[in-house]
């Protein structure tokens, strides 16, 4: 069983930038893909960004492409987004998670994905 936890949320103005961290437990950390996804009020959790297990190969959503990047650190078993130019609609509850299947390709697809954080809230202000 893998446990991730989310942190790095709050509030911050619109322009600004954030940067979300992810820890999992376990030793396995590094055979997983990493994926952030969100979910604003009213709206399905949709798709963020994926990082592969090694950390060369990455994919991102059109709606943040340019302005999040994600990284990790294996030997700390972390994921990270680092947000920028920041827009109101980014205001979501973001989650990561951990494709644990050892398929080869990189999925946006929320079912492909094993382990999920607890969320951490993202409020932009305008």
């Amino acid at each position: 069983q893998v446990q991730l936890v989310d942190s790095g949320g709050g509030l911050v103005q619109a322009g600004g930038s954030q940067r979300l961290s992810c820890t999992a437990s376990g030793r396995t950390f590094s055979t997983y893909h990493m994926g952030w996804f969100r979910q604003a009020p009213g709206k399905e959790r949709e798709f963020v960004a994926v990082i592969s297990r090694g950390g060369m190969a990455t994919y991102y959503a059109d709606s943040v492409k340019g302005r999040f990047t994600i990284s990790r650190d294996n030997a700390k078993n972390t994921v990270y987004l680092q947000m920028s130019s920041l827009k109101p609609e980014d205001t979501a509850v973001y989650y990561c998670a951990a494709d644990a299947s050892l398929r080869g390709l990189l999925s946006s697809d929320s079912n492909d994905y094993e382990y999920w954080g607890q969320g951490t809230q993202v409020t932009v202000s305008s």
